[in-house]
């Protein structure tokens, strides 16, 4: 392949831009990539790195930009990935971070995004680099990284981004989250019970699954108003009428 882009050059190397826009090689492309490939030209790059018909505009661009920092594009020079995984792996090669950990065709690059944040930022993306996790769950761990909190309790598939997302608010306030860290709980539940520990509440009472987060809110809201809950903390009644004895009393 090599040997081949320095053929290529020999024979193109002395060509203006207009004789070169009358050869057979540049026909083959269409207007779009035709243009990434002359403007590559006029910025003494060597196109033919990038001058491929496998290669659409928007990949070409990538690897222009690339080539006009100076960067060595070689790790993202493959047809199979997207524009988008292109740009991840190209920001992250003008940071100075080790793109192998991410520029992998299983990683989208809404996912390549959080890989690569949390390098910048110098954290262990060990635990969340899993193509099993969607990408905004890896935000969410790399957020609690960020803070040095313990995402081992939440870095975990079967939560999902919103669940993970009340569980290291929790830790963040130094709650006992292990009460509500569970899957059991969808995240609004989890929301109330949070509330509820923040506010040095006994969550026993409804912290339990059978219990919507409409209910736990009323019965909540009960006990920050020093209402006797036990009277309506009962699964079997809607949180309309929760609502109404929390106000009756």
């Amino acid at each position: 392949m090599k040997e081949r882009i320095k053929k290529m050059n020999k024979v193109y190397n002395n060509l203006s831009i207009e004789n070169l826009m009358r050869t057979e090689w540049f026909d083959q492309f269409d207007e779009f990539q035709q243009e990434q490939i002359t403007e590559g030209i006029e910025d003494n790059l060597n196109v033919f790195i990038y001058a491929k018909k496998e290669f659409d505009e928007n990949q070409m661009l990538q690897l222009r930009l690339g080539l006009k920092d100076n960067l060595d594009v070689s790790s993202y020079a493959n047809p199979e990935f997207d524009e988008f995984q292109m740009e991840e792996i190209r920001e992250g090669l003008k940071k100075n971070v080790d793109v192998s950990i991410y520029a992998k065709l299983e990683f989208s690059s809404e996912q390549m995004e959080q890989i690569r944040k949390g390098l910048e930022a110098n954290l262990d993306v060990s635990i969340y680099t899993n193509k099993d996790f969607y990408s905004n769950q890896m935000e969410q761990i790399r957020k609690g990284l960020e803070v040095n909190l313990d995402v081992s309790i939440y870095a975990k598939t079967e939560f999902n981004f919103l669940q993970m997302g009340e569980i290291r608010l929790g830790l963040q306030d130094n709650l006992d989250i292990s009460i509500y860290a569970k899957e059991c709980f969808e995240y609004k539940q989890m929301r109330q019970i949070r509330f509820g520990l923040v506010n040095k509440l006994d969550v026993s009472i409804y912290a339990k699954p059978e219990f919507d987060w409409e209910q736990m809110r009323e019965i909540r809201l009960g006990l920050e108003d020093n209402v006797d809950v036990s009277i309506y903390a009962n699964s079997e009644i809607p949180w309309k009428e929760m609502e109404y004895s929390r106000i009756s009393f």
